[in-house]
């Protein structure tokens, strides 16, 4: 039997707004079937989303959702979280929104390590305002913004949110669905910041515009930069340089997380428990 995706959709707003072949589509498909499969209640989760094409993500769940403004769309899970800690909150942003004007809110959700899943739909490009240069735009590219060929060192996400202190950090592509849908139950699952990179293709604002006329070749091109965590590490610094590793790259179950942090501060100010120490909090370095 096939699956049952209405379920989890407004199907009021069927269908969707996305290009035809946009990898957006395969993204929302795999994170309900991930969702499915965590028997998580829809009243008790929240999808939080922001500007651009992934903003739309929120508008076609048939949870609990939130249309935020650029780049904010983990100030306000942060704020959903705090005050909810019990629900399960989800994020879902493209990489101008989340590493560009959201880069600031990006760093400190990690380095807190809140319990939230970001999801950064990776396309290399700012598709909804036409293929201006984003954070991940490859050197090189046509953009309307570097018409003679991007110049701007390019941006690893998934290198940023290991650094600044996420729990969990993982990265799949569109044309490996289930490999997706398994990362996101990890991830979602995973207590503390999970950050996902879904790599998605844009073919209308990055792939026609650099060689790419249509979808399947803008398909082609993401599998031809990519190579599995397990093979990635196998290979020579050099063979590594303009490859992007998948799967889970980095997983910490010992961490503080916030929320936890924060309970503990309101049980000293309530009496109930005495004061936290630096020995309390004290991390791995």
């Amino acid at each position: 039997m096939a699956f049952n995706y209405d379920e989890y959709l407004r199907t009021e707003k069927m269908p969707t707004l996305w290009c035809w072949g946009c990898g957006d589509g395969v993204i929302l498909k795999s994170f309900i079937r991930a969702f499915d499969k965590l028997g998580w209640n829809k009243d008790d989760t929240c999808v939080v989303s922001g500007i651009g094409c992934s903003g739309r993500f929120s508008s076609y769940l048939d949870f609990n959702t939130v249309h935020t403004t650029h780049g904010r769309t983990i100030a306000y899970a942060t704020g959903i979280k705090l005050a909810n800690p019990d629900k399960h909150v989800v994020c879902v942003a493209g990489d101008g929104d989340a590493l560009a004007i959201g880069g600031n809110h990006t760093i400190h959700g990690c380095r807190r390590n809140i319990d939230i899943t970001l999801i950064v739909i990776q396309n290399f490009i700012y598709g909804l305002t036409n293929s201006q240069t984003s954070p991940t735009t490859p050197r090189g590219m046509w953009t309307v913004t570097q018409k003679a060929g991007n110049i701007d060192p390019t941006f690893d996400g998934c290198k940023l949110a290991e650094a600044a202190g996420a729990s969990f950090v993982g990265r799949e592509k569109v044309t490996e669905p289930r490999k997706l849908e398994k990362l996101l139950v990890q991830a979602m699952e995973h207590k503390g910041f999970s950050y996902v990179e879904a790599l998605s293709n844009c073919h209308i604002n990055l792939g026609r515009k650099n060689k790419m006329a249509n979808a399947m070749e803008n398909l082609d091109w993401i599998d031809s930069i990519t190579v599995s965590k397990k093979k990635y590490d196998t290979l020579s610094p050099e063979e590594q340089m303009n490859k992007l590793p998948t799967g889970i790259l980095k997983q910490d179950k010992e961490a503080d997380e916030y929320c936890d942090m924060y309970k503990e501060i309101q049980e000293v100010h309530q009496g109930k428990r005495g004061k936290i120490t630096q020995d309390d909090f004290e991390k791995k370095i």
